[in-house]
């Protein structure tokens, strides 16, 4: 006989504001808790209402804003986080060295006792017109 045993518990979590209201519209959750595994929906840089500050800056702030809502609704922070997945609208006025000034700062900030892996990714479109940049990341629990 064999026994069977069962996967770890699989949570999903709605951040409040936007997330309620882009579970309500488009039927997806911001994240997920598997075990100690916490995976972020991308966050964009959009307030409760899914507006987008002009400043490149403050959008990426604001995304990176988003990304720590996201994690305390699951009970995690940035010194959780292991992997961060960038995406990117290059122009002219906005390449990889000007958007990486801003996300490095904010890695430094947020996560500085931890330096977690990164993947960047430059991108023709986001999911809103006016999206210049997405993050989503990847988080484990320690307890």
């Amino acid at each position: 006989m064999h026994e069977v045993k069962s996967g770890p518990k699989v949570q999903f979590f709605a951040t409040a504001g936007y997330g309620e209201m882009l579970l309500a519209e488009r039927h997806y959750h911001q994240a997920v808790r598997i075990g100690d595994r916490v995976e972020t929906s991308g966050q964009g840089g959009w307030d409760d209402d899914l507006n987008f500050p002009e400043s490149l800056r403050d959008e990426i702030v604001r995304a990176f804003d988003n990304v720590e809502r996201t994690l305390a609704t699951v009970g995690a922070a940035w010194r959780d986080v292991v992997h961060v997945n960038t995406y990117h609208v290059l122009t002219v006025d906005a390449d990889f060295a000007t958007h990486n000034a801003v996300v490095i700062d904010q890695l430094r900030t947020r996560a500085p006792e931890r330096a977690p892996l990164w993947t960047e990714t430059g991108v023709t479109a986001l999911g809103a017109p006016e999206m210049r940049f997405e993050i989503r990341v990847t988080a484990v629990i320690e307890n």
